[in-house]
């Protein structure tokens, strides 16, 4: 066994226990979503020393990641957004540090970030998500971007498929739009995937937990002005109203927290995560959008609030998503590798 194996054992043989723990609350970073970042990451920070944590501000982007073991921190909370951050990257180089961390693995995190890669799972899963058209950059000449409109009726969404917080994303409404919002979404992401807009409430359901322990909050409904939920309405003002209790039948939320979380069990996370969802206004039919692994924990942020209704604190929901923090190749330390 290796000194980082022994050291990785040692530490997840036992609890995590808040008098001995050091913990590196990882926040801004390099991606589009920096700014907000920093907003949950240092909500975070102040909710966990609220409850006794040792906890520290640690930003990847100015600070190197080998100062994780150098420091001496025990657990690392990700509230980053986005790429390297939220793609499985971090987690990588956690992984290979041997200090647990929240939320999902490298896998599931990698795959939750490429939309278009989580709906083949979920389509494989038999799993409802929109009808999308996924394009390559050798593939996005004029004459294949035409042909979108005869794929997916109007109106429909564009958007940049490795992007968070609504970063990139077009509703067109018209076939004159269609060239002007691809040009928007590949300015972050070279690829481009196109979905067929469902009419109806935006919904969004958290679930915390990992495996048979994984449990839905109660769901949200967002009611955006002129259903523009886009990223200055998300983070920056107050004209956005989130309903909960969501004032859907108790039928209809325990559908989608059903089918939230089939979403997350069949990508693999673990945790904590939040599925975004849209019902087809003329059936009540709920269509999955995106699963988020690091969501948002700002002060207009969705999963706080949907605990909140759950009577859980957002001191205390911090400091549960905190305690569920792992490492799956310190996990895998064998008892042959500790003979």
């Amino acid at each position: 066994m290796t000194l980082a194996q022994a050291s990785a054992q040692s530490l997840l043989s036992k609890p995590f226990d808040i008098h001995t723990a050091k913990v590196a609350v990882m926040m801004g970073g390099s991606s589009a979503e920096r700014e907000i970042s920093l907003m949950s990451g240092n909500g975070v920070l102040s909710a966990l020393k609220s409850r006794g944590v040792n906890a520290h501000a640690f930003d990847p982007a100015q600070t190197q990641l080998d100062q994780i073991r150098n420091q001496g921190f025990t657990h690392v909370f990700i509230a980053l957004h986005g790429r390297h951050g939220e793609d499985g990257t971090i987690q990588g180089a956690l992984e290979l540090m041997a200090v647990p961390y929240t939320g999902s693995g490298v896998m599931a995190s990698a795959i939750a970030m490429d939309k278009h890669m989580t709906k083949q799972i979920w389509m494989a899963n038999e799993l409802t998500t929109p009808h999308s058209v996924y394009l390559k950059p050798h593939e996005q000449t004029r004459e294949r971007i035409k042909q979108i409109i005869d794929e997916i009726e109007l109106p429909l969404i564009v958007k940049p498929p490795r992007e968070g917080s609504s970063i990139g994303v077009t509703k067109v409404t018209r076939a004159d739009e269609l060239e002007s919002a691809v040009r928007e979404a590949i300015k972050f992401d070279p690829e481009l995937l196109c979905e067929s807009f469902i009419e109806g409430p935006e919904v969004t359901c958290p679930i915390i937990g990992t495996g048979a322990r994984a449990k839905c909050l109660p769901v949200i409904q967002i009611v955006a002005p002129e259903g523009a939920y886009d990223y200055q309405n998300k983070y920056f003002t107050d004209s956005v109203k989130y309903l909960v209790p969501s004032g859907l039948s108790r039928e209809l939320e325990k559908e989608i927290q059903d089918l939230a979380l089939k979403a997350y069990l069949s990508l693999g996370c673990r945790g904590w995560g939040r599925a975004d969802l849209m019902i087809r206004a003329r059936d009540s039919k709920p269509f999955l959008l995106e699963m988020n692994t690091s969501p948002g924990m700002t002060s207009h942020s969705l999963v706080p609030m949907s605990a909140k209704a759950a009577g859980i604190s957002y001191e205390d929901l911090c400091l549960q998503i905190l305690m569920d923090a792992t490492n799956d190749s310190a996990m895998g330390v064998s008892k042959e590798d500790s003979d």
